[in-house]
């Protein structure tokens, strides 16, 4: 497309005249605007890339991906099956569980907390809390013995360590000589975990046995069982093809409708944020225009003598294009290069500007993570740079025209 002349007269127009620095000038603004705005798309859709990645293996490490349970009723069978869910391809792994909702006291401090019972074997298989530990293990939970693990900053607002012991008040009442009294029980400090999500503040483990008794279920039942799938996008088709399956009146739930809000706000969000940060590209675009405009008029004197010398209005049309098309190539090469920098380096940054003034700007109070992620996407680098590179391509093409229509006798009138 581009002839050897058109790349070398185009390559020296680069450069306005020496004594025109305002060309030159304009010429780096556009050059550098292509270079922010290329850098900030990299660095933004990297760190919603890191936020998907984060909810991904660690909330949804956590939380499983479907969960199976009999109708209105405590699985009693709940052994069955599982084994007849393990001979199922679409099934990597599932453990049975008892979840009741309470509130924790210890030491004058109360909080709102969503206890798992679970069987310290099998709950590795469906979660990621083995390799979250900050003290203790699974391995300290045992039946009957009333010993319970508590996220990291769960435990810190009731300021409990391991040793400690914290009480569980269940929402449903007794009857008892006194009167009408709350359910509660004693447990034991005896792990602290840590996975960075909101997750900390809410949930506590304690045994599976434990928790059954403490909701006063028949001896060997649980409320479901806890499933993990190869996909996790696949689980709420899955799990409900396994409810089918099973030819019995189940309850299905799959991770969609506790934490699926939060990816489609993840990927809405870096749709949208994507799309007005391309904005920035497009003023660079029309910075290019501008320049390539009075680059041509600075020229005009150049152009006629081309003409009159035999180059053609496509030659001269070219060699404005090579010269937009240079500063849309080293704009975007510029901001790819400070992008993927930024990108790599943004957690660390901004976690070190946290220390040195003393903020926090993601707590996991309020957010589902207490860093800022970034993860890099090859497609994102590809879409972005080629993108940026057709936008400055097309942002050549009147300035480019308009030299090609210039007339050498009416340029050459005053010269």
């Amino acid at each position: 497309m581009f002839r050897p002349f058109s790349c070398f007269v185009g390559l020296r127009y680069t450069a306005a005249k020496r004594g025109n620095h305002f060309i030159s000038f304009i010429s780096m603004v556009s050059m550098l605007g292509l270079t922010l705005g290329v850098a900030a798309l990299i660095v933004v859709l990297s760190v919603m890339n890191g936020f998907d990645r984060e909810l991904r293996q660690r909330i949804l490490g956590m939380v499983p991906h479907a969960t199976l349970s009999d109708y209105q009723q405590p699985m009693s069978d709940w052994q069955t099956v599982r084994t007849r869910l393990s001979g199922n391809p679409q099934v990597v792994a599932s453990a049975p569980f008892v979840q009741a909702q309470g509130m924790l006291t210890h030491a004058g401090q109360v909080q709102g907390v969503l206890v798992s019972g679970i069987d310290p074997v099998l709950e590795p298989s469906v979660s990621i809390i083995e390799g979250h530990f900050v003290s203790g293990s699974l391995d300290t939970l045992e039946s009957g013995e009333y010993n319970i693990i508590l996220g990291e900053l769960l435990a810190r607002h009731l300021g409990a360590r391991p040793g400690d012991r914290v009480t569980l008040v269940l929402p449903e009442a007794s009857v008892s000589i006194a009167g009408i009294v709350p359910q509660m029980k004693r447990f034991t400090v005896t792990g602290i975990f840590s996975v960075g999500a909101e997750l900390d503040a809410n949930l506590a483990y304690i045994h599976l046995a434990d928790a059954a008794r403490i909701k006063r279920m028949p001896a060997g039942s649980v409320d479901g069982l806890r499933l993990s799938f190869e996909d996790l996008f696949q689980a709420p088709m899955q799990v409900r093809q396994l409810a089918t399956q099973l030819a019995r009146p189940m309850q299905v739930s799959d991770w969609t409708r506790t934490h699926g809000n939060l990816f489609q706000a993840i990927q809405m969000e870096k749709r949208m944020i994507g799309l007005l940060l391309f904005l920035i590209v497009f003023v660079a675009a029309f910075n290019i225009v501008s320049t390539l405009v009075m680059v041509v008029t600075d020229k005009r004197a150049d152009i006629a003598i081309l003409r009159t010398m035999g180059a053609t209005p496509a030659m001269i049309m070219r060699i404005f294009m090579v010269q937009g098309a240079v500063i849309g190539m080293i704009g975007t090469t510029l901001g790819l290069i400070l992008g993927v920098i930024l990108a790599l380096t943004v957690s660390d940054l901004v976690a070190g500007f946290e220390r040195l003034m003393g903020i926090e700007f993601l707590s996991a109070d309020v957010y589902f993570i207490n860093y800022l992620p970034s993860q890099i996407e090859v497609s994102d680098l590809v879409t972005i740079v080629t993108t940026a590179l057709l936008i400055s391509f097309f942002a050549t093409l009147y300035p480019a025209w308009k030299a090609s229509r210039t007339q050498p006798a009416e340029a050459l009138r005053y010269e």
